[in-house]
């Protein structure tokens, strides 16, 4: 039996409830979000592209540049200190397709256009506090490294801040 090929592509509106269904089912790892909120985010970001395998979402990665009107206590962090710098959001892969790397690949496709695009630095964030060991371990392997620690969502998780140079 062969593997089903799996393409990376742009987000469409067509997209958007399998979208909010993988970030609710992720959603301890991430922040809320609604329609409306995924169609401002997708208006400002930079990169928002599913990977796809037979016409099915099996996930996304969204991730916005400097400058953008974004009230993430995280993305403001990184604002205030770099001038130029790709922001991942947030990147979901639905558990039935985990294991086949599609996670790497989306970051492997982010990471292409922004050396294209000349960005210096990729950055984000994954919970220390309650941890997401999946999230750290795969940080680490790719090479990013801990640039500062925050509390947010009320204080009720503690966040390491990444960064990766390009």
């Amino acid at each position: 039996m062969t593997e089903p090929r799996h393409i990376i592509r742009d987000v469409t509106e067509a997209d958007y409830p399998t979208l909010l269904r993988l970030n609710m089912e992720s959603e301890h790892f991430l922040s809320p979000l609604s329609s409306p909120r995924l169609e401002s985010l997708r208006a400002q970001a930079w990169y928002c592209r599913v990977a796809a395998s037979d016409e099915v979402v099996q996930g996304f990665l969204l991730a916005l540049s400097e400058g953008a009107d974004y009230d993430s206590p995280n993305y403001q962090w990184f604002s205030r200190r770099y001038q130029k710098f790709v922001y991942i959001d947030r990147v979901v892969i639905d558990a039935a397709a985990r294991g086949r790397h599609l996670a790497k690949r989306l970051y492997d496709d982010l990471f292409a256009r922004a050396r294209v695009q000349g960005f210096p630095r990729i950055t984000c964030e994954f919970d220390t506090d309650p941890p997401n060991e999946v999230s750290r371990r795969f940080h680490e392997r790719l090479g990013f490294r801990e640039v500062g620690a925050q509390r947010v969502g009320d204080a009720r998780k503690t966040v390491s801040l990444q960064e990766l140079s390009l």
